[in-house]
């Protein structure tokens, strides 16, 4: 078992690339064997997290977008900030990111921020008083072998293109003083949401799937 440190290193270095792959492809044949206790989250961003562990500030996660998009779209929308740091290598596919700059604009906003309050599968999205608008300001885009990196409170999107799935491995390591934010509608109001958890016959069928796309690189 690679430790959070261990994958952290061998991200930056990025000088073995087939080390990740066939580690991440040991855990999910793990997890399809029913040898590592874990569920599969469908998150509503529209990927599947398998969390692999988490120590204190640190958590391991395996992402995996499917090639058809989900077909019930977020209560907010896809642009958000984490409250942690991400360090993400990318195993199969392509994902691209887009960098959003979000300036304050109360006179004329076109989004309200939202705070994300999670708490076991149901997420909470408190209104905030910031109206403000969100521009592009960089696009990026990331392939198989690939890694990035997005910091704590850094407005942005992650997607995939239609029909093409993607997997990453993702380490997250909490960042004290940031919330998880997401834009949405400006007239918008409280609400939850409740991620849907697959049971463990569903997340060992996913286990195998993403297993042969991290296999084939």
């Amino acid at each position: 078992m690679m430790s959070y440190a261990d994958l952290e290193r061998e991200i930056d270095r990025g000088t073995r690339p087939e080390l990740l792959r066939d580690w991440v492809v040991g855990v999910l044949d793990d997890v399809a064997e029913g040898q590592r206790p874990l569920l599969a989250v469908r998150h509503p961003l529209g990927f599947t997290c398998l969390p692999v562990s988490r120590t204190g500030a640190d958590g391991i996660c395996v992402h995996a977008w499917p090639a058809e998009p989900p077909t019930v779209p977020p209560t907010t929308s896809t642009v958000h900030s984490h409250s942690w740091d991400l360090l993400s290598h990318v195993l199969h596919g392509r994902v691209r990111n887009e960098l959003i700059e979000v300036t304050e604009a109360p006179a004329d906003p076109a989004w309200r921020v939202y705070e994300v309050h999670s708490r076991g599968d149901v997420d909470e999205l408190a209104a905030t008083d910031r109206l403000v608008t969100a521009a592009t300001v960089t696009v990026e885009t990331y392939g198989a072998g690939s890694s990035y990196a997005l910091r704590a409170g850094g407005f942005h999107t992650s997607e995939v293109d239609p029909g093409q799935p993607a997997v990453t491995v993702v380490l997250g390591r909490a960042a004290p003083g940031f919330c998880d934010l997401s834009l949405g509608a400006v007239g918008g109001h409280r609400h939850r949401i409740r991620r849907d958890r697959c049971g463990a016959a569903e997340t060992a069928r996913m286990a195998r799937q993403i297993a042969r796309l991290v296999a084939r690189g």
